[in-house]
This record gives structure tokens, C-alpha cells and sequence, in this order.
């Protein structure tokens, strides 16, 4: 019988404080996007995980079963966490040590840390290690000091209490608005490799929420809503330990995290975009990453430049993204994401920004502006992609340590008509 029990916790939407974020999306993805690329320490991303798991666990003294299993996700089983949308990436609310925070939620980074704008006060379940922590996210970073202690993931009162766990407490944040204290990394296990000092690497959320017998296998599933307005309501869900079969239509189709490097450090997979029936090329089969961190659809320069010339966008100065007329959106069609064995459709909808938030990005309330951005780099180095939180919105997405692969499932919301 399993050990989980469903507890669901939903998350909601909210507008960032920091307005200039939102205006400078563009450039903050595209340098969140280099600093992805510039990943190229051998060993590093899903692949690797049960050896960086050895080394940790040998370095935290934690004891193993021995079983070498590896489990199937549980469908139906597994601790759902609802999070708040911050417009650019969602947030949910964590307890650490006695206090909650509002932290980003991030499939690209696996440090947890809070601070950032608000102080960090202990409980008697904190223990400071006195070793200092230093993560570079590109568009941000921090610095701070590791603590262990207890972290409950919803905030106090969920069931997703996680004693002794590693965290860290920033002394200095930059790059992060007023509404956000922090990161909660969910991203692979040896992304922490050399954030603290003398550490090869900590352990995750996920890690010990598996190793404390929260969860039966390293397991985690995201359902978003898209958002059209600033507030807080609850949009979107974070399940650790199985999928919600509820927030699916069909089947979720799994692929294997890719071997090419630097996308295999990450939640890394292959797929190949066209556009239209016509299936006209928009990027070859290639590598890139599903990633929460960032905003936008990020592509490989040639990509983008494709994708311009098949919808006739033109460049928009103000906001940075591509702009549409009112004529080019009627007849923008759909886009055909080919991952593994299965075909995603980002309808014309899912392609453009929410025009009712246009004003948060220093554009005209009645533009049509795309949800698309360039690498900066050509494609064939290794990450040609990143499907951003845009896309995410219109798939359930989930990240499988235990069987180190991806999968994706169509929703609800896939074709929405929400923008």
C-alpha cells in the first residue's frame, strides 16, 4: 500500500512588484538563457543524480535502504502545492524555520534559499553549518550562509514537513522583486555541486521529501492556468510523489532526459517545432529544457528568425518581443512541438502575451505581442530551446528523478481562449 497520501494545496497568481522586471523580461530570460548554456561540468543533470545522491548522502550521514528500486510514479498518489503565479514564473508559500516565505518556484536551479526581502528569523529547528552558499542565476544571484532546519513546503500547517533539511539564508540578493523572498530548487540534485562551500553536493526538497518517506519516488508534477490579470487567486498546482490525473486530457507522454550536453544538466529533452499544417520548419530535431525559471519561449537564433518570417511579426522596440497586427494574428496558425512519439499544439492563443497585462510590460493595451524570445546563439550548441512558463501554462509538465525523464500531458487550458 502506499505511503502518500493526496494533499493538495493550491497556488495563485500575483503581479511582480518590481515593474522594471517585467519591462526588461526579455533581456533577464535571454541572460538566465547564457548562463544555462555556459553549464559544461562533465557529470552534471538527471542522469548523474544517484551518484551526486552517494556523495550526499555519504557527506550528510544519511542512511540508505539498500533496495536500489526504482518505482513507477504512483498516477494518482503524491502531496499537491497550490502556487501563486507571479506573472514572469509562480511562487508558493514555504515555512522555514517557523516563518513563511514566498518562494520562486524553479526546475532550473536546485538550491533552496530564502532572505531575499524578507528577514530571516530561526526557530529552534535552524542549526547554521557556517559554510557559505554563492548561486548565479544570470539575470540574479545570491549569497548566504547554509543552515539546516525544518522546511514545510505550503506553508505551516501542510503535510509536507521536511526536518533537516538544507537550505540557505541570503545576506545578499540582487535581481529579485518585492514580492519574492526567495527560490525553491527543484531543478536536478548536482546543480548544487559547488554552491557550498567544501559540499560536492545537498540534498533537494524532493530528495529527502523522498529519503523522510513523504513521497515514494523523487516524482513531481505542475499544473498551471494561464493568467490574464494581476491578484491573487489560485491558478496552478505543485503535486511531489505521482501526477493529478485530474488536471490532465489523456495520457502524459514521457521521454527520456537527453544525452546532449549542456541540455542533459537540466530537465533536459529533444524536440522538433514546426509551424502550421503545412509543417513548415521552424527547428530541427534538437536539445533544449523545460524550465519555470524562465518567462518567455526562448529559441536559437534561426529558430526565431523563422518563426518572424512564417507569422510576419515585426520586432517591438518598447517591449522587446515580436508585435502582430491585428490582420497577422487572424491568420497566425498553430504550432506543432514534436516530443518523442507526440505532437503539443501551441494554438495561435497560447502564442501571444496576455493583452490585458500588456501595460505591465511597457506595451499598448491593444497590441498583439508574442510570448517568443532569441537565445542569442545559433542553433547546435547543445540547448537550442527553453520552453519557459508560457508554454507550461498549457501543459502539465512533470520531472521524474527516479526514472530520469520528462513528461508532458495535454489540459484544459492547452486550447484555451484566454488572451
Amino acid at each position: 500500500m502506499s505511503r502518500v497520501v493526496v494533499n493538495s494545496i493550491p497556488i495563485a497568481p500575483q503581479l511582480a512588484a518590481d515593474v522594471d522586471n517585467l519591462r526588461s523580461l526579455v533581456q533577464k530570460d535571454l541572460q538566465r538563457a547564457q548562463k544555462h548554456l555556459s553549464q559544461h561540468t562533465i557529470g552534471h543533470g538527471p542522469r548523474a543524480v544517484q551518484e551526486a545522491r552517494r556523495k550526499f548522502n555519504h557527506s550528510h550521514h544519511h542512511d540508505d535502504d539498500g533496495s536500489g528500486s526504482t518505482p513507477k510514479p504512483d498516477p494518482v498518489s503524491g502531496k499537491a502545492i497550490t502556487v501563486d503565479d507571479a506573472t514572469v514564473t509562480y511562487m508558493m508559500t514555504c515555512n522555514i524555520g517557523g516563518s513563511d516565505y514566498n518562494l520562486l518556484i524553479d526546475t532550473g536551479s536546485s538550491n533552496t534559499w530564502c532572505g531575499a526581502n524578507k528577514k530571516f528569523e530561526p526557530d529552534s529547528s535552524c542549526e547554521s553549518t557556517r559554510d557559505a552558499v554563492n548561486v548565479s542565476y544570470g539575470s540574479g544571484s545570491f549569497s548566504g550562509t547554509e543552515y539546516t532546519g525544518t522546511v514545510v513546503l505550503g506553508g505551516k500547517g501542510s503535510a509536507m514537513k521536511i526536518e533537516k533539511q538544507s537550505f540557505a539564508v541570503a545576506t545578499r540578493a540582487q535581481g529579485f522583486g518585492g514580492g519574492m523572498d526567495g527560490i525553491l530548487g527543484i531543478g536536478p540534485v548536482d546543480l548544487t555541486s559547488t554552491t557550498v562551500h567544501g559540499m560536492s553536493s545537498i540534498p533537494t526538497v524532493t530528495d529527502n521529501l523522498f529519503k523522510q518517506g513523504l513521497i515514494d519516488t523523487e516524482c513531481i508534477g505542475i499544473a498551471y492556468n494561464p493568467t490574464q490579470q494581476d491578484g491573487n487567486m489560485a491558478n496552478g498546482e505543485l503535486i511531489f510523489g505521482g501526477v493529478d490525473q485530474t488536471k490532465i486530457d489523456g495520457e502524459v507522454s514521457y521521454v527520456p532526459i537527453t544525452s546532449t550536453s549542456p541540455a542533459s544538466k537540466y530537465w533536459g529533452i529533444e524536440q522538433e517545432i514546426t509551424y502550421g499544417s503545412s509543417k513548415k520548419m521552424i527547428l530541427k530535431k534538437t536539445a533544449g529544457i523545460v524550465d519555470t525559471g524562465t518567462t518567455l519561449i526562448m529559441m536559437a537564433d534561426d529558430a526565431f528568425d523563422a518563426y518572424k518570417a512564417a507569422t510576419g511579426a515585426s520586432m517591438d522596440q518598447a517591449t522587446g518581443l515580436l508585435k502582430l497586427t491585428s490582420q497577422q494574428f487572424e491568420k497566425l496558425q498553430s504550432l506543432n512541438f514534436e516530443i518523442g512519439d507526440t505532437t503539443f499544439e501551441l494554438t495561435p492563443n497560447a502564442q501571444i502575451w496576455p493583452r490585458a497585462l500588456n501595460s505591465a510590460l511597457g506595451g499598448d493595451s491593444d497590441s498583439i505581442y508574442t510570448v517568443f524570445a532569441s537565445m542569442g546563439e545559433i542553433s547546435g550548441i547543445g540547448l537550442d530551446f527553453i520552453n519557459g512558463f508560457t508554454w507550461l501554462q498549457r501543459f502539465y509538465s512533470v520531472y521524474d528523478v527516479t526514472n530520469q525523464r520528462v513528461g508532458i500531458a495535454n489540459t484544459p487550458n492547452t486550447k484555451a481562449e484566454t488572451n
